[in-house]
Parts: C-alpha cells; structure tokens; sequence
C-alpha cells in the first residue's frame, strides 16, 4: 500500500501499514452475531475486546446493511450510535473512529456532538443529498463505498458490463465531485456483498490494483465473513473466519490499506504476516 495521512480534527494521523479497522455493531440483526452488542454494558464490553486485541480503528454502526435488512428511525439509529461511540471514548479518547451511516444528520451529530472522526456512508452518498456538502463542512475524512439501491433492494442490481470498470466509473463521479467540494481524505470500498454476485465479488478482488490505479485513493476492503465465504463454502458466518483471513491475506498483498473486521486479533497477525511477506519480496527482487 501505499502511505497516505488522514487529518482527524486537526490532528494529523500517518498511516505507513495496513490498518484493522474492528467493527462495533450497535444493532440486534447484523448477519454475524458476533458482532452484536446491543446494550450500553455489551457496547463496552466488545469496544474493550478491540482495543485490546490491537484495533488500530474502529467502526460503529447502528443500522443492519444486510440485503433485506429492515429499515431502522433516524432516532433509533442516533441512540445506538451513541451509545457504541461514547463506549469507545469513555475507554480510549485518541483511536480513530468511524461512524457508519448514509444519514447526513447522524453523521453530524456523530462527529461533532459523540467524539467520531471519519464518515463511512455505505451508499456513497446516494442516499442522502446532503451528505457530501455535510462532510465537507465538518471536514472528516470520508469512506465512499459503492453500493447500487439500499440494503433492501441492492441484490437486484448486479448488471455490470465489467465489475471493476463499472464500479470505478459510479465511484470516480462522486469523487470528484467530493473533491471539489473540498474534502481532502478519501478512501475508497469497493463495496464487497452490495449489488454484486458471487462471482463479481471475486472479480473485483482480483483486480483490487486496478481498481486503486484508476481511482488513486486508499482503499478499504470489507469482505469479514460475507456470503462471498459463505456461499462459496457452503458454510455460516460462524464458521468463516479461515476464508476472511484468506482474502484479507490476499487483498493486503494487493494494496489494501484498511481491512474492515469483526475479528481484530486474527486480523492483525493477517498484516503482520502479510506485511512481513511483501517486504522479504521486495528485498528480494531488489537483490537481483
């Protein structure tokens, strides 16, 4: 990958390596119940599990984006998001937090009022009008994600001429226009599981390089124990913690700069080993 700075509120954070962002599920219906906690005492007790299994950041979010997932009040998701953000701070005040939502006003409230950093809006601000022109304002690093449709419809739109030229051309509109508007740190998800099949998902993680080269942002990966594993094993989300290490392996060696998990630990010997791999493989060609 290659080194890039985020700007959290002032403070500059330089990123060298392959992050672990851990994932932090304020919600009773996400499609891996691992990831559940619910309440203000379960929040606490999961956000204290990622920092100590060495979290570099960590996503909240309060709204379930499984296909067919059922709409969620803006009220409800606010009072779920706060609850998993102030259990991260009231533990550790300076770990990078990101809030997931496609709701311009959550976002504000998360940022500005609950101590979250970046943005992580799933529909790429397609959802919401106002979400780009709200980012820009509070000038947080934003992760633009493709999705086509809403978590209830998104399954349907999976007709790609290519997977990888497609996405990168529905994502370089809004990112210019992002630009544009002034906001300076962006990373790209290719949207792994949203309005994509099986076999497109694999697709465009096999040509994650291309996809950075065309777009020239950090991307973040976020295949955690998706039916990309689970349908192709045939297995649950409980069983597919060896799969989610196999393509974050995989997509670590091809550029990623930020793995999205639910497992932390096992995630960050993921980079070590990986990061390990690619720096005795680059010694090694530069010996010859």
């Amino acid at each position: 990958m290659k080194p890039f700075t985020l700007n959290l509120k002032g403070k500059l954070l330089e990123i060298n390596r392959p992050q672990v962002m851990g994932i932090l599920n304020v919600t009773p219906d996400s499609f891996y119940s691992g990831s559940h906690s619910f309440g203000e005492k379960e929040a606490a007790v999961r956000a204290e599990a990622l920092i100590r299994e060495g979290a570099d950041m960590i996503d909240v979010g309060g709204y379930s984006s499984r296909p067919g997932a059922a709409p969620v009040p803006v009220e409800e998701e606010m009072r779920r998001l706060r609850i998993g953000i102030k259990a991260v701070r009231s533990l550790d005040r300076d770990i990078p937090v990101s809030v997931d939502t496609f709701r311009a006003a959550v976002a504000r409230k998360a940022v500005e009022e609950w101590g979250a950093d970046i943005v992580n809006d799933i529909s790429g601000g397609s959802i919401d009008p106002d979400m780009f022109e709200t980012v820009a304002s509070l000038k947080a690093p934003y992760i633009l994600m493709h999705m086509r449709g809403t978590p209830q419809t998104m399954q349907s739109l999976t007709d790609y001429n290519d997977v990888t030229a497609d996405v990168a051309a529905e994502l370089s509109r809004p990112l210019e226009r992002l630009r544009r508007m002034g906001v300076a740190d962006i990373i790209i998800d290719p949207g792994f599981g949203f309005a994509k099949t099986l076999e497109q998902n694999y697709e465009l993680m096999a040509h994650l390089p291309q996809l950075q080269h065309m777009l020239e942002c950090p991307i973040l990966t976020g295949i955690s124990r998706k039916s990309m594993i689970t349908r192709l094993c045939e297995i649950s989300a409980d069983e597919a913690l060896p799969g989610t290490v196999a393509l974050n392996t995989a997509a670590i060696l091809a550029g990623t700069a930020i793995i999205r998990v639910h497992d932390v630990a096992e995630a960050v010997q993921t980079v070590k080993v990986a990061q390990a791999l690619m720096e005795t493989s680059h010694r090694a060609h530069t010996d010859f």
